[in-house]
């Protein structure tokens, strides 16, 4: 009789012996975990069995980037405790299907509460350390959340907001709130809740720019089991030492820093910064053999600002996620490391949809092929017809006759958002792509983010990218700048390296590369130095830069046009 763990392992063990074979990867016996699962009880709980292998280290750095903690522990250990949050949180009355505001950085307690969770068989609500009292008073109020772990310096926030749940700090005493490290002296919890596959257990609210947040609902099976897609991605192996920049309140920080590298058997590393910054990190990378390391572009943009060959690496895989991936990038890493950068696409709707796993050629500028586990469409955005053109632009679609497992269940408490993402058969990802003859995809835009400057179709991406070959931008965003003959003209927003200044001549020279290496219709006519808007995970917050442009009355100082360099 086949069980759910010899199910989840056979398919796991299919495809940790797949890499370099796409094809044989995508033909993967899809796990039947039945009615009854459990993630924790099923799998984690069984490769922690006996194992003093490290689960999960945790390096706490100071702002000059010294080594303040280490901290390892290794998944028996990591299982016990989990086992003892376990008992103690039903103590304290939480109950099946609860729903648990979990508002820690990282630190180890935020993982001993995610395996407790799941073993009870409540959903969290993952969320950021940096969220204000009116983001949580949102996420208390239309989560319906029953209970709150959060750092002892963090309660403040929630001081004052209303609402009937149990109140447990983590790190020290706050009063009127339970103490977490009373948890340790419980006896450990062996049993967990088997939750059908419809059960929630994660709902991340999504970083909303022009509405409130929507709640992504995903279930016992969607992220714990769909993640093998995220795994073979990132190329995991057991005994790897796996890195991920992501922040806890966001669903690549699950991607990644949870169940890719625990369904691999690999370590989870976290580097807690008061501020990222490049040297430090790199420092420790190279100190403790990270093999597999994960950042977004944002992050990476940063790393190749430093001489990355000061610091001897044993790294094996290098990925990037959250947004495309600048060629210049790959370009700087590869030379410097022999190591190429690779792409995925996915959201925190889903796991891993598209990328370039180990083993497949990178082509630049390309985010690669459909993962093990989806099948993937381009539909005409408008009309909802499939796209048959090669090269043609479409919108990522997934069909739902043969659901992804990765897909998750539904925005919670939205069926009509629901319904709209999910019309005509597809989900419906509001991102545009091209695919080849070959099945390779490639990234145009947001669906909202591309635009028209003179009836051409304009991709911020693309000409972010060619912006990023000049030795004098950090980082870019480039948005529609309105302009009476041509309607709108592409603009760019351009942090700038160090040792460039933001005057005229800087401005000059950004805009001749420009003109050197885009066609004239693509190429940006406008340029404004300033700090680009991010979301707290990091994101460029194109919408707000649009929103600039559209109310503007005058120019800024520090913006330059190409009128201003003609003769």
């Amino acid at each position: 009789m086949r069980t759910a763990t010899g199910e989840f392992q056979r398919a796991r063990d299919h495809l940790l012996s797949s890499y370099g074979d796409l094809p044989r990867a995508r033909a993967f016996p899809r796990p039947e975990v039945g009615q009854s699962f459990s993630w924790v009880a099923d799998w984690f709980d069984v490769i922690a069995d006996g194992n003093h292998a490290t689960a999960l280290r945790v390096l706490d750095l100071d702002r000059q980037g010294t080594l303040l903690a280490d901290t390892a522990v290794s998944f028996a250990e990591l299982a016990e405790r989990s086992q003892r949050v376990a008992r103690w949180l039903r103590s304290a009355g939480v109950r099946r299907g609860d729903r648990i505001l979990l508002m820690l950085g990282n630190r180890v307690e935020l993982w001993e509460c995610l395996l407790a969770a799941f073993r009870l068989g409540c959903a969290v609500i993952p969320a950021a350390v940096q969220l204000a009292p009116a983001d949580l008073a949102d996420r208390l109020e239309r989560g319906e959340v029953a209970h709150v772990i959060a750092e002892a310096g963090l309660t403040p926030r929630l001081d004052g907001l209303g609402g009937r749940w149990t109140r447990i700090a983590v790190g020290g005493p706050v009063p009127g709130w339970q103490d977490y490290q009373g948890a340790y002296a419980a006896e450990p919890l062996r049993e967990a809740v088997r939750t059908r596959p419809e059960e929630l257990s994660l709902i991340y609210f999504t970083s909303g720019t022009t509405s409130r947040p929507k709640m992504v609902g995903h279930t016992s099976v969607s992220y714990p089991v769909g993640h093998l897609s995220t795994m073979y991605w990132i190329g995991l192996r057991p005994g790897d030492v796996h890195l991920n920049i992501s922040s806890p309140g966001w669903g690549k920080h699950a991607w990644s820093s949870l169940f890719a590298p625990w369904n691999a058997q690999a370590t989870v590393m976290a580097v807690n910064q008061p501020r990222f910054a490049a040297r430090p990190l790199l420092e420790m990378m190279s100190r403790y053999a990270v093999t597999t390391f994960c950042a977004p572009p944002t992050a990476w943009r940063s790393l190749i600002q430093e001489d990355l060959t000061r610091w001897p690496m044993v790294l094996r895989e290098a990925l990037a996620a959250g947004e495309p991936l600048n060629p210049e990038v790959v370009r700087r890493v590869r030379e410097a490391w022999g190591v190429r950068v690779r792409d995925g696409y996915g959201q925190t709707e889903t796991t891993a949809q598209i990328g370039t796993p180990p083993g497949m050629p990178s082509v630049e500028g390309a985010l690669g092929w459909a993962l093990p586990g989806y099948e993937v469409a381009l539909l005409d955005p408008h009309t909802g017809a499939p796209v048959r053109d090669v090269s043609a632009e479409g919108e990522i679609c997934l069909p739902l006759a043969d659901r992804p497992l990765g897909l998750m269940g539904g925005y919670v408490g939205d069926p009509e958002a629901t319904a709209r993402c999910m019309r005509g058969g597809h989900y419906r990802t509001g991102d545009i792509a091209t695919r080849d003859a070959d099945g390779l995809f490639r990234y145009v835009g947001r669906g909202d983010d591309v635009f028209k400057a003179s009836d051409y179709r304009i991709s911020p991406f693309e000409l972010e990218s060619v912006l990023l070959q000049h030795p004098a931008v950090a980082e870019a965003a480039v948005v529609p700048s309105p302009e009476p003959l041509r309607l709108a003209v592409p603009k760019a927003y351009v942090a700038l390296a160090s040792g460039y200044l933001p005057e005229a001549e800087t401005a000059q020279l950004i805009l001749a590369h420009s003109r050197e290496h885009l066609a004239s219709y693509k190429r940006v006519r406008r340029v404004e130095f300033a700090e680009l808007p991010k979301t707290i995970s990091g994101k460029t917050q194109r919408t707000e830069l649009r929103k600039r442009e559209e109310q503007r009355l005058s120019r800024s100082a520090q913006e330059w046009w190409e009128e201003d360099f003609q003769n």
